[in-house]
């Protein structure tokens, strides 16, 4: 291109992607096109990100694309176009407005987004924009149908037997077989099946480890030995585990309890759909295959093992457990979450933390203080519990004026569809003269459109007032207030939310005649 060419052309950056599925299109056939539309429409490209093997369900793990967002934002970006093959490379968000709110923000800051594969043109008009939206409708329901065609095929092979992902445990190996169930292989840890078609399943390992898998369930069910006492044991001898690594309390357990070990293929325990939560499924959503693999313990020693494991889950009165724990303080001189879980004989401390709101409360109640003051985990506890009510206030204010209120997960307000709304409660500090601070900490992650920052009075008991902080303005995201404040401030205050609720009521424009 030459000088003058490039001197009058617009500058652009490039975005590609390629997430960890299968997928038509790499990021070199993506940056081909994107290359063509560049020099079809003027451009010059002075600057290219790229998330390799990264899916688009979500912003995190996107390292370019946080950059990309960053420099974007920072007002440093030497460019006024960022260039992407398609809606589904810029991302699958299961949202699909967290897609428009990405996209929005390269456009406050006066960058333009161009997708350089599809069919409408990125000029902003009505059409571009409804062809955009069902783009990125379409982008997240495909996420979500490859998710459920995953999922069931996945079920299908357990239930054929075939193991799925994970290492073998020890005293078993992963066996390679092809489609008629031949064995081809013993892979090694972190070996994978080179064909689609192969299949993998679980086989007994070497006699010596099948042999302490056994001792290990004999030394559980009739020895009486408890898993810590179980590791130290198997430590002593110089025995590790599949992983190389030295046993304790949790890989004794996890022996114990896992199904492989008399032959059943177990799935979907736990689920991780679409980079959502993960969450431990009901044993009546297990999917199950009993005999799949051969069994290197008796059915009768594991069912026995199970049954002093659930015998040790019943619910303990509180006075027993706060006898539990004050026998440990009397045994060992201190108290700690980890001495209580070290404690095969006693409620692990998350236990105490459900049953008594706080560990340290627990303690209280024995007569226990730690040498470290843990009142502020109280007070911490506290205001999350103040928070949650002033939250539920305002939904609940929002609703009676007749506002649309969505609950995001990171905890933002979604009001009427059109704009967000993040809480945060101030507490008040006082200092050594007498004077009072509040700090605010604004969340610069989701970058919501107003912040309502509730500062409390002294005691951080109650409101004293309320500061609308719109993101417009680009406060820090740190504020130190005091009693008296700057105008600049102020101008945000206001005694009551009315102000605020006006401003989500819907109003009607126009009747029909």
């Amino acid at each position: 291109m030459a000088l003058a060419s490039l001197h009058s052309a617009g500058r652009a950056a490039t975005y590609v992607r390629m997430s960890t599925e299968h997928q038509q299109y790499s990021t070199e056939n993506q940056a081909d096109t994107i290359e063509k539309y560049a020099v079809k429409h003027n451009l010059a490209i002075v600057k290219r990100f790229v998330d390799h093997g990264k899916s688009g369900l979500t912003l995190a793990g996107r390292v370019a694309l946080r950059d990309l967002l960053l420099e974007v934002e920072s007002g440093t970006a030497d460019f006024e176009r960022i260039l992407v093959y398609d809606v589904s490379r810029w991302g699958r968000f299961q949202d699909s407005d967290e897609g428009v709110f990405y996209e929005y923000r390269c456009k406050l800051a006066g960058v333009t987004v161009h997708y350089c594969a599809e069919q409408f043109e990125n000029d902003g008009s009505l059409s571009s924009s409804i062809l955009k939206t069902i783009k990125r409708s379409m982008a997240a329901e495909y996420s979500r149908e490859l998710s459920v065609k995953v999922y069931a095929g996945q079920c299908r092979l357990i239930e054929l037997g075939y193991r799925q992902g994970g290492p073998a445990g020890f005293g078993l190996r992963r066996q390679l077989v092809d489609r008629d169930r031949v064995p081809k292989a013993i892979l090694a840890t972190g070996e994978q099946k080179s064909l689609q078609t192969d299949r993998v399943i679980l086989i007994p390992g070497p006699d010596a480890e099948i042999s302490i898998v056994r001792e290990v369930y004999k030394l559980f069910t009739v020895a009486g030995h408890l898993e810590r006492e179980i590791a130290q044991i198997l430590n002593s001898r110089g025995v590790v585990t599949d992983l190389r690594h030295p046993w304790t309390r949790g890989t004794v357990h996890q022996l114990l309890t896992n199904p492989k070990y008399i032959g059943s293929n177990v799935f979907n325990r736990q689920s991780f759909k679409l980079k959502k939560k993960r969450v431990k499924n009901p044993s009546d959503l297990w999917v199950r295959r009993d005999s799949a693999f051969e069994a290197i313990v008796p059915l009768d020693l594991f069912v026995r093992a199970q049954e002093i494991i659930q015998a040790r889950h019943y619910r303990l009165p509180d006075e027993e457990m706060l006898l539990q724990l004050r026998r440990l303080w009397e045994r060992v001189g201190s108290l700690s979450g980890f001495l209580i879980d070290e404690d095969d004989n006693m409620a692990s401390s998350g236990a105490f933390r459900s049953r008594f709101k706080s560990l340290h409360r627990a303690y209280r109640l024995i007569g226990y203080k730690p040498e470290r003051d843990f009142s502020y985990i109280e007070v911490n506890q506290r205001l999350r519990e103040h928070h949650r009510e002033v939250c539920d206030g305002i939904v609940s204010q929002l609703r009676s004026h007749g506002a649309a209120v969505e609950s995001r997960l990171s905890g933002m307000l979604l009001i009427n569809g059109q704009f967000t709304v993040s809480l945060v409660l101030a507490r008040c500090q006082e200092l050594r003269g007498g004077a009072n601070r509040w700090r605010v900490r604004l969340d610069t992650s989701e970058l919501p459109d107003i912040t309502i920052a509730a500062r409390l009075r002294p005691g951080n008991a109650e409101v004293l007032d309320f500061y609308l902080l719109p993101s417009l303005d680009r406060l820090s995201h740190k504020l130190a207030l005091a009693a008296e404040n700057p105008f600049a401030l102020d101008v945000y205050r206001f005694d009551t939310l009315d102000f605020f609720m006006s401003l989500s009521h819907r109003r009607v424009l126009w009747e029909a005649a």
